[in-house]
């Protein structure tokens, strides 16, 4: 029995010392928080998974495009894929395995990529669709002495 400061009870129903110190050894491990599903538990699996299968199919589709010639549309949607995943990472409280960090780390890396590819997408030459005057002098700059 524990006779110091315990805190609640452990799986085993044993109070437990209350420490601030990681153990040495791991005995059990927190569920993922993208660990839930997108539908519930009695539904098939790519049921379970669509928000997971939504980006991967729109980034497949990108992919597609892309090698059928067609270089900025397909990599505009690849690049509006991850920024839909960021979104769907966002409003849903369950997204099975789309969610692979906590919450926050999830929508910044899906939304970074996502808005450098959809802008690389917009300045691919040539006739770009975003041309940032200042990139010209930046490149101007660096190849000459």
């Amino acid at each position: 029995m524990v006779r110091d400061v315990v805190s609640a009870p452990d799986a085993t129903g044993c109070p437990r010392r209350v420490t601030r110190r990681f153990p040495l050894f791991t005995r059990d491990t927190a569920r993922p928080e993208g660990g839930g599903r997108a539908a519930p538990g009695g539904a098939p699996a790519p049921a379970r998974q669509w928000p997971l299968l939504t980006v991967v199919g729109l980034v497949a589709l990108g992919l597609l495009i892309t090698a059928l010639d067609e270089f900025r549309a397909g990599t505009l949607i690849i690049g509006l894929a991850l920024l839909g995943g960021a979104v769907l990472r966002w409003l849903l409280p369950d997204v099975g395995m789309l969610a692979v960090r906590s919450r926050f780390t999830d929508i910044a890396t899906y939304g970074v990529l996502g808005l450098a590819i959809v802008l690389l997408a917009l300045m691919i030459q040539p006739d770009p669709l975003l041309k940032l005057p200042f990139l010209k002098d930046i490149l101007h700059f660096t190849l000459t002495k």
